[in-house]
């Protein structure tokens, strides 16, 4: 059976949090720097961000392609749905897996994310333990189990 660790080479991974909530970016990004491989982890707090972020412009003309983008849905100037539908319609970003993380359970939400593509859902819990379990599983996943796209 092939080691899980080595899909990715064991190579931290580059992850965008877009997340409006001080509180929710700072648990999630504490629950990432827990987890057993210390991935890049890049933060923005709206889905305008997101794109300059993704399409280098502005303040982001050195950032990095994310191998991964951990998306909220409900975020001030552009929301995460809009965000994901401009991701999906560009050639040059719309291989970038996308997980949608939000407080919504609104099946309206989830059908529509995943109509625009979203490679996960998940809704964030309210305990802080499994808070913690959830992200951690979350970049167990896409950093140890899935081949990821080439950047």
């Amino acid at each position: 059976m092939q080691n899980l660790h080595m899909l990715n080479q064991g190579k931290p991974i580059d992850i965008l949090l877009a997340e409006d909530s001080e509180t929710d970016a700072e648990l999630t990004i504490d629950a990432l720097q827990q987890g057993e491989i210390r991935n890049n982890i890049h933060h923005v707090w709206d889905g305008e961000e997101v794109l300059q972020f993704l399409r280098k412009e502005g303040k982001y003309k050195e950032a990095v392609r994310p191998d991964l983008i951990l998306l909220d849905l409900n975020m001030p100037r552009m929301d995460g749905r809009a965000a994901l539908k401009e991701i999906r319609c560009d050639d040059k970003l719309k291989s970038i897996p996308v997980v949608v993380l939000t407080t919504s359970s609104h099946d309206s939400d989830i059908d529509e994310s995943y109509g625009l593509a979203a490679n996960n859902y998940i809704v964030k819990p309210v305990d802080l333990v499994q808070f913690f379990d959830v992200i951690q599983s979350v970049q167990h996943f896409w950093a140890n189990v899935v081949k990821l796209p080439s950047k």
